[in-house]
C-alpha cells in the first residue's frame, strides 16, 4: 500500500454539513475504495483538512476523491508520499 496525503478544501455547502456523522461516512468511503485512514487533521490556510491514507494505487485514490466530493462537497487534491528514509535510499 502506498501513502497519500489528501488535502481538502471546503465549499460553502461543505461548511454547512460539518458533523461527526459525515466524517464517519467519509471514512467508510475510503475503506470501500480500498484504502485505510491513518489520521485526519483540520488545518488553517490554503487547505481546510488533510487525510493521511494508504491506498493500493492512484486509481483507488481517484475513486475515493470523487466519491468524497459527491458526498461532502469538499474538493480534494491528493499527493503520494514516501518516508524520508525510503527517499534517502532511493537517492543514494
Amino acid at each position: 500500500m502506498a501513502k497519500f496525503f489528501m488535502y481538502g478544501k471546503y465549499s460553502k455547502e461543505a461548511l454547512e454539513g460539518i458533523s461527526a456523522e459525515r466524517t464517519k461516512k467519509a471514512l467508510d468511503v475510503v475503506v470501500k475504495a480500498g484504502g485505510k485512514v491513518n489520521s485526519i487533521y483540520a488545518l488553517l490556510g490554503k487547505y481546510d483538512l488533510v487525510l493521511i491514507v494508504d491506498f493500493p494505487g492512484v486509481a483507488e485514490v481517484m475513486k475515493a476523491s470523487i466519491t468524497l466530493n459527491k458526498l461532502t462537497n469538499i474538493s480534494f487534491t491528493s499527493f503520494p508520499a514516501i518516508a524520508v528514509e525510503e527517499f534517502d535510499t532511493i537517492m543514494a
